[in-house]
């Protein structure tokens, strides 16, 4: 039985085609629309809102969210798959990003700490693949949360992403699967400034905060 196991974790820890997530995401729709769902992970933050009473200080928080449930269980249930796929399924943790992407980090770091060795996939401490990692590379802690640059990534980046999804009207769940799914001329519009967006932070900002010591 345990060997059976220890075959099926290697069989779903092996790379898979890049379009197996395409025929999930594909499937997962179908059952939403079929339901009658509109499936997006920010609405969650709204219903957990109202959940807590908010709606009596905020319209926009008075509605009945209960009937949003299921989407907070689809929420739960990403994360700990999530958690479970990337800690027991994911193979040796490493990111396995190409030698360009290397060298461009490196030239913002204060040494060349980063090879292909030690580069996780979320940039923290590995415990569990026992994994060296650098400490400049260690950004999501609570050492880096007490930095400058910590603050900037975690908790700016987090009011950002908060804000920017419900003045959205969604997230790049909400807009880019739901919505392009459901051919809203909104949500193209949105995916569009996602990627802007992302091109101008990765490209243009991201490199100055990385590069914060303190």
């Amino acid at each position: 039985m345990y060997d059976k196991v220890l075959e099926m974790q290697e069989f779903i820890s092996q790379p898979w085609p890049w379009w197996m997530g395409s025929v999930v995401i594909g499937l997962t729709l179908f059952l939403l629309f079929k339901f009658n769902k509109d499936f997006g992970l920010s609405a969650n933050l709204r219903t957990m809102c109202a959940a807590d009473g908010a709606g009596k200080y905020a319209d926009f928080f008075d509605f009945d969210w209960g009937k949003q449930g299921w989407n907070l269980m689809v929420a739960l249930g990403a994360m700990f798959g999530g958690y479970v796929a990337a800690n027991y399924f994911g193979g040796d943790g490493l990111a396995h990003i190409s030698q360009a992407a290397l060298d461009t980090l490196n030239q913002m770091s204060p040494e060349p700490y980063l090879t292909a060795d030690n580069v996780h996939i979320v940039p923290g401490k590995d415990t569990l693949h026992g994994v060296n990692l650098p400490e400049w590379w260690n950004l999501y802690s609570w050492k880096s949360l007490f930095t400058v640059r910590g603050l900037i990534i975690i908790v700016g980046g987090g009011f950002l992403i908060g804000f920017g999804a419900r003045y959205a009207g969604g997230c790049t769940s909400g807009h880019a699967i739901s919505g392009i799914a459901n051919l809203q001329l909104p949500s193209l519009v949105a995916v569009i400034g996602f990627f802007v967006g992302g091109l101008i932070m990765t490209w243009l900002i991201l490199p100055y905060i990385l590069q914060i010591t303190i």
